[in-house]
């Protein structure tokens, strides 16, 4: 039996929307692409399994490649129109690591098609009210639609003015600013950034 991928994307705890444009990473000093296959994509949908779980109720824990179908295309559609929007939002100075970079009116066209998945009231006879989202299609291809929806509430809420592009040297990530002192996506980049820092100190001494 063949073993089963791990995605190789980094899952911070953004929100899902997040967690996707995040799929290009930083490795060795360069962006990489983390939904490069359908096996990668799988890999990214059964990582962030639980969560979608939550929300919709979906089943995808063990989503296997051939499964992914058309979804494969649809997710890095959807991500590289996430990122082209957060872009723009956050005033993002770093160059953009997919291309040809989409328009706006692309970026946007390709959310909304997306966000097809809706919220419903789900209240069984011995439990609290909760809300449930619904979509179409298989479950890859709803998980997409649940994605999309929940990057409109993003970036029409509260939490738009605390999306940040990470400014880490070389770093593609995008965070959500949860603490007024967090200035870095993770403890990795904040620690590069210092060391960086240190680098060029210590070069200024000794040129002094």
């Amino acid at each position: 039996m063949a073993e089963t991928m791990v995605t190789k994307a980094p899952l911070l705890g953004e929100p899902l929307a997040v967690e996707l444009m995040n799929t290009f990473y930083l490795d060795r000093g360069s962006a990489q692409e983390a939904l490069d296959d359908d096996a990668a994509v799988a890999a990214w949908l059964r990582a962030v399994a639980d969560r979608l779980a939550a929300e919709a109720g979906l089943e995808i824990e063990h989503l296997a490649e051939n499964e992914v179908g058309t979804a494969a295309g649809a997710l890095r559609t959807l991500r590289d129109a996430l990122r082209r929007l957060a872009s723009e939002m956050t005033d993002d100075p770093r160059p953009p690591v997919t291309g040809p970079e989409l328009t706006r009116p692309e970026a946007l066209a390709a959310l909304n098609a997306s966000a097809r998945a809706w919220p419903e009231l789900a209240w069984p006879a011995a439990g609290e009210p909760s809300r449930l989202y619904r979509g179409s299609g298989t479950a890859a291809e709803f998980a997409v639609q649940l994605i999309a929806h929940q990057a409109v509430e993003l970036f029409a809420g509260p939490d738009r003015a605390r999306l940040r592009p990470c400014l880490a040297p070389n770093c593609p990530l995008f965070f959500v600013k949860n603490h007024a002192r967090r200035e870095w996506c993770s403890a990795a980049c904040g620690n590069r950034v210092r060391v960086a820092r240190h680098y060029r100190r210590h070069q200024a001494a000794r040129q002094d």
